[in-house]
């Protein structure tokens, strides 16, 4: 105890006095007495400067000898240094949280109570086109200015979120965001950005109706044609009618069976895993494939073809001839009569391959080919199906290409033809 030692050290220094006194006499004992105390009070001043120097700087060890002070500094130390790992706890916590927060795929805003503006992730900086610091403490109703958040953060009613179409640039996105309380007052917005899903259940929905207008047309022709057969007595028609109804519903149950093939090739292809990758002898099967496309043509094209013959890929040689045979197919469907067809297939300069084909046909509008590898996606509908497309081949070729590691590149010109290429890594090409 503090009382104690000052005590003690009072009747030590008396004690020292008393023995001077005895020896040397008067006033030897007092000036050692009065020496003593002033040396004791200088002693504690120096300590007492050590100590408030530690103050100033409590992370810091102690002085290693603060005298009475000792009793006061050693359990402050030990509750500073308690307070300060305590501290760095909590600190690495909330890093550890902020970090956590901020690989959310989705984006999240603490708001106050009165929806000013107090930290946001990455995500929501994205979603909302939010900047810290500048934001900071900013009212979000004044920056998000979409009339149906507005309604729905002042409702104070947000079991369920909703969904706002905001506008950034020129792109329209769909966001879904939640407002939800937490800490008595304060606000927590959840945002999500659900365009790729809303374009998943559009393209869902287009494909459904898609395929049943594509069946119900040849379907409707061949019902009319059965029950005209059925209902009409046999001498009703001539042999050249029942020909040309019989040919007709030939035609018409080989557009659905061509239908469904396509379907059914484009549903393996999504869900089966990629084949093991074989050399692919690529110019052995574009020479099958020259003698079939030449046959469809009738000779009603001219022909030019690049082809190196030691240039082989890795992949599927079922689905590569799949993706070359539509580039084909569709080049002498949408070429007039006349016009040129150039094939190549060549190394690049990078190390890998292309296959292109190159025609000299209608051509397609730049605002088309974006979507031009979606299922039963036309350009002329009426044109294709007079052609005899199923509008699944592009999107057969770009599934095949993406298991290939290839990339479908168009480039098109109305009146002037296109060119469909699909150009392979260096991995991808087989060595010699």
């Amino acid at each position: 105890m503090i009382w104690l030692r000052t005590l003690t050290l009072l009747l030590l220094w008396a004690l020292i006095a008393w023995g001077v006194q005895r020896l040397i006499g008067d006033p030897a004992g007092w000036i050692t007495f009065s020496g003593g105390l002033v040396f004791s009070l200088l002693w504690r001043v120096w300590r007492m400067r050590a100590v408030s120097y530690w103050a100033h700087h409590p992370e810091a060890a102690p002085p290693a000898s603060a005298g009475p002070w000792d009793d006061i500094l050693a359990p402050l130390y030990r509750y500073t240094r308690a307070r300060a790992r305590e501290l760095t706890e909590a600190r690495a916590t909330m890093q550890s949280m902020l970090s956590a927060a901020q690989a959310l795929p989705d984006g999240i805003v603490t708001l106050s109570r009165d929806f000013h503006i107090e930290w946001c992730n990455r995500v929501a900086r994205h979603h909302l086109s939010l900047s810290l610091p500048d934001d900071r403490g900013q009212n979000l109703l004044n920056l998000l200015r979409a009339p149906e958040f507005v309604a729905y953060a002042q409702s104070e009613e947000w079991s369920e979120p909703i969904i706002v179409r905001l506008t950034h640039g020129d792109q329209e996105r769909a966001m879904m965001m939640h407002l939800a309380a937490y800490a008595s007052d304060r606000r927590l917005l959840i945002t999500r950005d659900v365009s790729q899903i809303e374009k998943l259940e559009t393209t869902r929905r287009d494909f459904v109706a898609n395929v049943s207008h594509e069946l119900r047309t040849p379907l409707t022709v061949l019902a009319g044609f059965v029950e005209t057969l059925r209902d009409m007595p046999p001498e009703a028609l001539t042999d050249e009618q029942r020909s040309q109804y019989l040919g007709l519903m030939h035609e018409q149950a080989t557009r659905m069976q061509a239908l469904v093939d396509d379907l059914l090739t484009l549903s393996t292809l999504e869900s089966s895993p990629v084949s093991d990758l074989r050399s692919v002898q690529a110019p052995a099967v574009l020479l099958t494939l020259r003698q079939q496309i030449e046959a469809l043509s009738g000779g009603r094209h001219h022909f030019q073809w690049d082809i190196d013959e030691s240039l082989d890929v890795l992949g599927a040689q079922s689905e590569m001839s799949s993706a070359m045979s539509n580039l084909l197919t569709n080049a002498v469907r949408y070429t007039p009569e006349g016009g040129t067809i150039t094939v190549s297939w060549q190394s690049t300069p990078d190390g890998g391959a292309r296959y292109s084909v190159q025609d000299t046909g209608i051509g397609i509008a730049a605002h088309h080919i974006p979507r031009l590898t979606e299922r039963f996606y036309r350009v002329d509908r009426g044109r294709s199906r007079a052609v005899g497309g199923t509008g699944l081949g592009l999107a057969i070729t770009k599934h095949i290409a993406i298991r290939h590691d290839a990339e479908l590149v168009i480039t098109s010109e109305v009146g002037r033809g296109s060119t469909f290429a699909l150009q392979f890594p260096p991995e991808r090409v087989a060595a010699d």
